[in-house]
């Protein structure tokens, strides 16, 4: 083989070895052990083909740390809510696209380059745990105390306070609000929602930019589920 044909041939190998390395690699390399580690605390991660969402299961306790989340449009106090479903994204892509049949050139264009971000948070009633899209997650109590402060400090604040984005809605239970960093195609949704992960305790691939990916690299390294 020349190295006319050879080098063609490795440059369009390197994403999917990138790819791969980036499932298979953990991050965090090495665990270490945590006091109070054993655990406790079910949480849900969501997913569809491209993008993953984390469902919190609504208490007195999580109301209080979101509160600052209540607006006009947005009731997270209401009383048949169940779950609290927080995701982060690219701006453009995120707003303007609620279905498939939204997909405009504008908003990818952006979702593949670079974009400013939202994050996106909707009250739900109860989710089964037996869909294919679902999957439950066990952290520790310490764990899913540090996760939720990972979560909350993804949300732009302008003199303490969230900045929702009125208008932007996709129902009657949903809001976008402003969020910290840029998202690009190599930082994006599911990179974010490992980072959460990750910040509650698990182990997730170095690099996991789609949902597939994410999933898997949580069964290589150990995540602990509950059955459906």
């Amino acid at each position: 083989m020349t190295r006319f044909v050879r080098l063609p041939l490795i440059l369009a190998l390197m994403p999917i070895i990138v790819l791969i390395l980036g499932t298979l690699v953990p991050r965090p390399l090495f665990t270490a052990a945590v006091e109070g580690a054993a655990p406790a605390r079910e949480i849900l991660l969501l997913h569809n083909p491209i993008h993953t969402d984390i469902a919190l299961r609504l208490d007195d306790d999580l109301r209080a740390q979101f509160a600052d989340l209540a607006t006009e449009g947005f009731a997270i106090g209401r009383p048949d809510a169940v779950y609290l479903v927080l995701g982060w994204g690219g701006r453009s892509f995120y707003i303007e696209t609620p279905t498939w049949g939204d997909l405009k050139p504008m908003p990818v264009f952006r979702a593949l380059t670079v974009d400013r971000s939202v994050m996106h948070v909707d009250l739900t009633g109860d989710i089964p745990r037996d869909l294919p899209q679902v999957r439950s997650l066990l952290l520790s109590e310490a764990g899913y105390r540090q996760m939720v402060q990972a979560i909350k400090a993804s949300f732009a604040r302008e003199q303490g306070g969230v900045q929702s984005l009125p208008g932007t809605s996709y129902g009657d239970n949903d809001m976008f609000f402003e969020a910290n960093g840029r998202f690009n195609a190599l930082v994006g949704c599911n990179t974010w929602t490992a980072a959460m992960l990750r910040a509650g305790g698990l182990r997730t691939g170095i690099w996991t930019p789609l949902p597939q990916l994410l999933d898997w690299s949580l069964d290589l390294h150990g995540a602990s589920t509950l059955p459906p």
